[in-house]
């Protein structure tokens, strides 16, 4: 048996605090497995309770999505002398302006080419039927293939589903009380910005817990504000581009193609794909050509791949650069969730919970599976190394 060689301490002190320390491990861990399973049954039953409560939570987490951004806009507006209820109503109507703006320059001239509409389907249909032709061999063989196989071509079933006035008419109440919801929940949040942080700063028992609360307010404002707010230069450059773009090619309401180009460009991966899509049914729908009809898509694609891999990654920098395996599952979650409008909130909300990570603790996943602690800092290696710095002499 091995004794203890430290001085006043008995051979036999050391094995049951070892023998502690190890139950003490061994349960930390079974807790952490369980709020594993706890964070991962949430994770799956939350997109069933947000999307059944939409009308409550998506006004609620876009209005404080609103609020990040638009504080500190309110908070320059304060500080220049303004009331702060007047501040944070201008911060609000100007965002309200920005957007209407840009909805205007979007659906104004898309309004108007409702009524080349069908001649353009009519050459898109064209073209295809060109393309069908050249490769009508394929379709041959398919029928070739089912005869030998003796399996008949299945009978085609329409099912008979609401218009799209109807479905308009059904979703426009709803849209008003949520867009409505929204701007009130979001003008009260930005109004009383002040007595939250003085609550939360104050409220504390410990002064660490009070610098720390600050330090995560800051950090996730900085971080969501600063993200959009670079982002939305970045995407207003290349609606400036596309709109020159498209005016040198001859199209038509260039500014419509610039400013979808721009909001669409806040959607990742998804909105350059349809705005690619669009260009290209639209050039191919106004040139008798489709080689040339396809040449606007094209030049878009390259904009984007030149913006997205070099301009965007060097402005943003190592800040705001996240992976882009959690921006697609953050993008699908939330699209799941709430459709268009999770989309457009799904990067703000994992720039926050980011931040929050950041703060409050990262989990070692991967390392936890293979048996090493959740969280980098453990706490029985603390108290082990304080006992064992103790004993020393």
């Amino acid at each position: 048996m091995r004794e203890s060689n430290q001085p006043g301490i008995p051979p036999a002190a050391a094995p049951p605090r070892r023998r502690a320390l190890t139950f003490a491990a061994q349960e930390l861990r079974l807790i952490s497995s369980l709020v594993l399973l706890l964070a991962l049954g949430l994770f799956l039953a939350l997109p069933f309770v947000l999307s059944i409560g939409a009308v409550v939570f998506l006004p609620l987490v876009t209005a404080l999505i609103l609020t990040i951004v638009l504080s500190p806009l309110a908070d320059r507006l304060a500080q220049a002398g303004l009331p702060n209820l007047l501040a944070s109503l201008l911060s609000l109507v100007a965002f309200l302006a920005i957007v209407i703006l840009a909805l205007t320059a979007v659906f104004r001239p898309a309004v108007g080419m409702f009524d080349s509409m069908p001649a353009m389907l009519d050459r898109i249909g064209e073209h295809f039927r060109h393309f069908q032709a050249d490769f009508a061999w394929v379709s041959a063989l398919n029928r070739q293939l089912l005869e030998l196989a003796g399996r008949e071509e299945g009978r085609e079933v329409v099912l008979k589903t609401p218009t799209m006035l109807e479905q308009v008419a059904f979703a426009t109440p709803t849209v008003l009380i949520e867009v409505l919801l929204t701007f009130l929940m979001a003008f009260f949040m930005i109004e009383g910005r002040v007595r939250m942080r003085r609550r939360l700063l104050l409220d504390r028992q410990h002064f660490g817990s009070s610098v720390k609360a600050a330090r995560v307010i800051r950090d996730v404002q900085d971080r969501v504000a600063a993200y959009i707010l670079t982002v939305g230069l970045i995407n207003f450059g290349v609606g400036v581009i596309v709109t020159l773009g498209t005016w040198a090619m001859g199209m038509d309401a260039p500014f419509m193609w610039g400013g979808l180009a721009m909001l669409l460009n806040f959607l990742p991966y998804i909105g350059p794909l349809s705005m690619v899509v669009l260009l290209a049914m639209f050039g191919l729908g106004n040139s008798a050509s489709p080689i040339v009809g396809i040449l606007p898509a094209l030049a878009y694609l390259g904009l984007h791949t030149i913006e997205s891999n070099f301009i965007t990654p060097a402005i943003l920098g190592a800040r705001f650069t996240m992976n882009p395996v959690m921006i697609l599952l953050a993008l699908s979650y939330f699209t799941w969730i709430w459709g268009v409008t999770g989309a457009l909130l799904s990067v703000p909300i994992l720039l926050a919970v980011t931040a929050l990570i950041d703060h409050l603790g990262k989990p070692n996943l991967i390392g936890f599976i293979f048996g090493e602690p959740l969280f980098a800092t453990n706490p029985l290696d603390l108290g082990l190394d304080e006992d064992e710095t103790a004993d020393t002499p």
